[in-house]
């Protein structure tokens, strides 16, 4: 048991990480509080409009389909500890100017769509220099670990967060809530201010110019990292519509209040932190079969919890449906982000933002049509389903090259060239 305690906990021996990942816990409980304030604001001021939601999402995730591989490049080029701090300063920022105008009782619906493509505009920076970061604080051997950590801690945020939110809002309304917000973003400055830089595993000087373009002919040339992109892809437009799906399902199907709510993202969350832990023992990298079976298993979980008859059901299915989203969203990660070089991490991981986050918003658009039109399990059910749909078009492609390639004679014991897709060592 104490193996597998200190093998769960292998990167918090090293400083710079235990700083980084205790700011985040503070400040991603407060985002998600901000998530749940955030819709329950846009549904109380639209009457539980479905299309409204869907273009708050779509406008806080459009920054990052527009300028996320810009940002790869500059995660690539400049300091990435420095970059994130101002990052997280100006999402306080925005976060506290929306708190005032609620307090104020000045808030409208066009405020809160300027606020949400102001920080995706932030994030769209943020996400892919946060995820290249991860290599620099604890190196390449505890990068799994690491990760998985990194969602550990980010789920187990999403346990506190909306909890608490769906209290507080019933108690005190959503400006309390984003107040709380804009504060929580403090802390990851201060832990980044606090790491030792002399510490951080930088692999030699940064490229003068770090171009885009560079990066998405590494990504083409390498099929065992295009492959998984292509599921991100899929999944992260139509499988990863949460923040969209759950208060319409929550407010329409299952006539929930603030509180209820909280507790189905909960929900969703635990599952996903169960995984997260599960995920730290995993050593090298995952190969592309374990990514698909992940892929299947979220797909069917998720159509599911569209399914459920009652709330308890739909908070259980929801339970299993974030379990599996992170054993995919892990799986995927590691397998791309270990087989990329270095010098391209920051735009590779750019790219993988943008494929998963990026396309939110066609995403976000589409399943809050269709939940208007069709009713809110509808959401879950075409995610569902279109998970399971590309990984299975995935999966042929994966049998179809590698019987393709022609297997060594029996009578010789050297390997026919690039016939191992699965491949787990790091370039």
């Amino acid at each position: 048991m104490k193996h597998v305690l200190a093998s769960t906990c292998q990167s918090l021996t090293v400083r710079n990480f235990r700083l980084f990942a205790a700011g985040q816990l503070m400040s991603v409980a407060g985002t998600w509080m901000m998530v749940v304030a955030q819709d329950w604001l846009v549904l109380s001021l639209t009457g539980d409009s479905g299309t409204a939601l869907g273009v708050v999402t779509a406008l806080q995730f459009a920054p990052l389909l527009l300028l996320t591989l810009y940002a790869g490049g500059l995660a690539d080029r400049h300091d990435k500890r420095r970059l994130l701090m101002a990052v997280n300063v100006v999402s306080g920022v925005l976060a506290l100017l929306l708190a005032l105008m609620v307090l104020g009782g000045w808030v409208e619906l066009w405020h809160v769509y300027l606020f949400a493509l102001g920080l995706g505009t932030v994030n769209a920076v943020e996400v892919p220099t946060r995820m290249a970061f991860v290599s620099e604080l604890v190196g390449a051997d505890l990068l799994p670990n690491a990760s998985a950590l990194s969602a550990a801690y980010f789920n187990c945020a999403r346990v506190v967060g909306p909890a608490l939110a769906g209290l507080l809002i019933s108690g005190s309304g959503t400006a309390v809530v984003m107040v709380l917000n804009a504060a929580s973003y403090l802390a990851t400055v201060v832990a980044l201010r606090m790491m030792r830089p002399g510490e951080l595993h930088r692999s030699g000087r940064r490229p003068e110019r770090a171009r885009a373009i560079d990066g998405i002919r590494h990504l083409m040339s390498r099929r065992e990292l295009l492959l998984p992109m292509v599921l991100v892809a899929v999944i992260g437009m139509l499988g990863f519509n949460f923040q969209l799906t759950l208060p319409l399902l929550a407010k329409t199907v299952f006539h929930a209040d603030a509180a209820e709510f909280g507790l189905l993202t909960t929900a969703l969350a635990a599952g996903s932190l169960v995984a997260a832990f599960v995920t730290t023992l995993r050593r090298g990298r995952p190969p592309l079969s374990l990514v698909i079976a992940a892929a299947l298993g979220f797909g069917t979980l998720e159509a599911l919890a569209g399914l459920a008859p009652t709330y308890a059901v739909a908070a259980v299915l929801l339970f299993c449906t974030g379990f599996g989203s992170v054993c995919f969203a892990q799986a995927a990660n590691h397998r791309i982000q270990l087989g990329t070089d270095p010098a391209y991490r920051g735009r590779i991981m750019a790219l993988y933002t943008l494929v998963f986050q990026g396309t939110t918003p066609f995403g976000a658009l589409l399943i809050g049509g269709l939940s208007e039109m069709l009713g809110a399990r509808s959401g879950l059910l075409v995610g569902g389903t279109a998970s399971v749909v590309a990984a299975l078009v995935v999966l042929a492609v994966h049998l179809s090259t590698t019987k393709a390639v022609p297997f060594p004679s029996r009578r010789t014991a050297r390997p026919a060239p690039n016939t191992d897709l699965d491949d787990t060592s790091v370039p």
